[in-house]
């Protein structure tokens, strides 16, 4: 493992001062983003009544990217000065964390770093996510009770099913229903029994005496069958008895 000796030391004050001047020159220059300026400025329009909101939905798509960009360089600027520091005060080349010597590899790699490669935070994965998630995962939120197997009425996922039925923006490779073949199929549960909870009740049919028994050859009569569920045997005495 290389040591860090003055000559390397200097030369990583260096680039972190010159990485430094980078990031503020970049920021100055780009005006922090353009969020120096209004939104006003950047459409030209002393309203948006008037705009399509796709226009404003662009403008404000831009200026969050614009936010996110900004903050990460700030960010990138707040480890490069705590690094210089670190140099000044005698304390960098050792890790943050554990005290050990951080190998010189490393930090010619990434200069801005002040933990080894074992107690780097940037490689723990942060389990934040946004409070919207409260309320759309699972699947619509607080009025789906799949869950519930006590609960047999109408709820917010059987909402979705009507009104998906006249049709949405998805096509059949984007369906959740991965045997999705037609535009018919690709809803959430479109193979799920409509009226009936065996496929069996969607095809046997019977009178009120239950004497005259008849088939309906649908398409859950013909899957029914390929699965070989039934047998062909029993058609010629349900032909018998009719």
């Amino acid at each position: 493992m290389q040591l860090l000796n003055d000559d390397l030391l200097s030369k990583l004050r260096k680039q972190l001062v010159q990485e430094r001047e980078d990031i503020e020159g970049l920021i100055r220059d780009a005006d922090h983003y353009g969020l120096e300026r209004s939104l006003r400025d950047e459409t030209g329009e002393l309203s948006p009544i008037d705009n399509h909101p796709g226009d404003l939905g662009t403008e404000m798509y831009e200026r969050s990217k614009d936010i996110s960009l900004l903050e990460q360089e700030k960010f990138h600027l707040s480890r490069v000065n705590a690094a210089i520091s670190a140099i000044d005060n005698g304390t960098y080349g050792k890790c943050f964390t554990c005290g050990r010597p951080i190998p010189a590899e490393r930090l010619e790699a990434l200069p801005d770093t002040l933990y080894c490669i074992e107690h780097s935070p940037r490689q723990e994965l942060t389990y934040n996510r946004p409070v919207e998630e409260q309320f759309l995962n699972p699947p619509f939120g607080r009025t789906s009770f799949d869950e519930q197997s006590s609960y047999n009425g109408f709820d917010g996922e059987d909402a979705w099913q009507i009104v998906e039925q006249w049709g949405n923006a998805s096509s059949p490779a984007m369906s959740e229903n991965r045997d999705a073949y037609d535009y018919e199929h690709i809803g959430i549960e479109a193979n799920e029994n409509d009226g009936y909870v065996e496929s069996i009740e969607s095809f046997l049919a019977t009178d009120i005496t239950g004497r005259h028994v008849s088939v309906i050859r649908n398409d859950k009569y013909i899957e029914y069958m390929e699965n070989g569920e039934g047998d062909h045997a029993l058609e010629a005495e349900e032909t018998d008895r009719q």
